[in-house]
C-alpha cells in the first residue's frame, strides 16, 4: 500500500511539474516541446490512475477483512443518531449563509473600492460580519453538543 501511495505521490509530481512546464514555455516554442516530454506526461497520468485504482481496491480489501469496526456502530441509537444531524445542521446552514452574504458582499465591496480606495477598511468590517454568520452556527454545534 505505501508503494501505491509513493507512486502517486510520484505521479502526481510529475503532472505538477510538467504542467508548470507548460504552462511557462511561451506558445512559440511549445511546438518544439522534446517528444519525450509528451510520452512522460502520459506515462504520468497512467501511473496516477493505476496508482488510484490500487489505492481504491486495496482500500476496499482492508474495510472488508475488518469485522470488528461494524459492532462499535450498532451502539448508536436512533435518537442519537438524530440528535447528531441536528447538532451539525447549524454549522451546515450557517455556513452556506455565510457563503451567500460573502459573495454577495465581496463583489460589492470590490465595486466600492475600485471607485473609492478609502472605503477598504468598511468594506472589509462588512466581509468580517458576513463571516461572522458561520462562526455563530459552529458556536452552537458546540453548545448543543456539549447537551448530550
Amino acid at each position: 500500500m505505501t508503494i501505491l501511495t509513493f507512486l502517486l505521490s510520484a505521479s502526481a509530481l510529475g503532472i505538477v511539474l510538467s504542467g508548470l512546464y507548460f504552462l511557462l514555455v511561451p506558445g512559440a516554442t511549445r511546438r518544439l516541446t522534446p517528444r519525450w516530454m509528451k510520452t512522460s506526461v502520459v506515462v504520468n497520468l497512467l501511473l496516477f490512475v493505476v496508482g488510484i485504482a490500487g489505492i481504491l481496491i486495496g482500500g476496499v480489501n482492508e474495510v472488508m477483512a475488518a469485522e470488528d469496526a461494524g459492532a462499535a456502530g450498532a451502539e448508536i441509537s436512533l435518537g442519537l443518531g438524530l440528535a447528531l444531524i441536528g447538532i451539525g445542521l447549524p454549522t451546515g446552514l450557517a455556513t452556506i449563509g455565510a457563503g451567500i452574504a460573502v459573495s454577495s458582499v465581496g463583489s460589492a465591496s470590490l465595486a466600492v473600492i475600485t471607485e473609492k480606495p478609502e472605503m477598504f477598511g468598511r468594506t472589509l468590517i462588512y466581509l468580517g460580519l458576513a463571516e461572522g454568520i458561520a462562526i455563530y452556527g459552529l458556536v452552537v454545534s458546540i453548545l448543543l453538543l456539549g447537551k448530550i
